[in-house]
């Protein structure tokens, strides 16, 4: 079976900061903020949350139909999804715009600055998540960070088509008021965010992590919390599973996207929550002793799947 990953789908540029962010930035001057980041590497990776879910997901031996649109210069990107086993028959191409780029800057503690130019992912409401019954071979499905029209619109989308998702606002969960939020937890199965995340989703819905874990159509809420592992809130009751220590910490670009990765592959194949985010967590560990978001190596035998 295949599982849907709406997301976007970008160009990094991926720069390393050899200082501390907060050395730099005084925080009685930021009213008039002027910084300038030395930055002595630089790289450009292939990127977007759901270029990057995919390509763990099929390393770990799923099935990822990618949700997406590109731009005129998206070709190669294509190319590279059809080149390892995904389905891009639901990727559109714009002819004008650029496909969406990030320009990420990461400090030697793993704090990162973004600068992301949408582009082509503006138009990915222009992509339509397959009608009922038109796809059964869809399982699962996930709505990650994208334009602000199409996530919300895809969700609809999702639930009508009866395909139970995981909602993954990520950095665009401030594009959305608290109603909004409230609408589309309503259609979710799971819930999948980080920790600076999960408090903001609080504050916009006006409701606990377990009053959400405990909405009839919720299965389970998901807070990453780096290194520490993550929370796992169902029913009301939150269960912390242990973080996996990294054999380096090199860049942290995309382990969120791996972690998610390995959610929608056990839950597609029955097992529990927790055992998901153990494998999330190990995934996430891989993930973060290597540069990219689609440059890791993962030994299915070694990860348990």
């Amino acid at each position: 079976m295949s599982a849907l990953i709406c997301g976007s789908l970008a160009f990094d540029t991926i720069t390393n900061f050899p200082g501390r962010f907060s050395q730099q930035i005084l925080p009685d001057q930021v009213h008039i903020l002027n910084v300038s980041f030395l930055v002595p590497t630089l790289r450009r990776e292939f990127g977007g949350c759901a270029g990057n879910i995919a390509y763990t997901l099929h390393a770990l031996g799923g099935q990822p139909v990618v949700l997406a649109m590109l731009g005129q210069d998206g070709a190669d990107y294509r190319a590279r999804l059809a080149g390892w086993g995904a389905d891009t028959s639901l990727v559109g191409e714009q002819p004008v715009e650029y496909t969406a780029q990030a320009i990420i800057i990461t400090d030697e503690d793993n704090n990162q600055i973004t600068a992301f130019h949408p582009g082509a992912m503006s138009l990915a409401h222009e992509m339509r998540v397959p009608a009922p019954g038109a796809r059964s071979d869809i399982a699962i499905g996930i709505i990650a960070p994208d334009g602000r029209t199409a996530m919300a619109e895809h969700a609809q989308q999702m639930f009508v088509a009866g395909i139970p998702f995981i909602f993954d606002p990520g950095q665009q969960l401030p594009q959305f008021d608290g109603a909004e939020h409230r609408h589309m937890l309503g259609m979710a199965r799971w819930v999948a965010v980080n920790d600076y995340e999960g408090r903001m989703l609080c504050e916009r819905t006006g409701e606990t992590l377990q009053a959400t874990s405990l909405r009839p159509n919720i299965d389970g809420v998901v807070v990453t919390l780096a290194e520490q592992g993550c929370d796992v809130w169902q029913r009301g009751v939150c269960t912390r599973v242990a973080g996996v220590a990294a054999d380096a910490v090199v860049d942290p670009t995309g382990c969120g996207d791996a972690f998610r990765a390995a959610l929608l592959y056990g839950l597609e194949r029955g097992w529990t929550l927790q055992r998901c985010a153990e494998l999330g967590n190990r995934v996430g560990a891989l993930k973060i002793a290597c540069r990219g978001g689609q440059n890791h190596r993962i030994d299915r035998a070694a990860m348990g799947c």
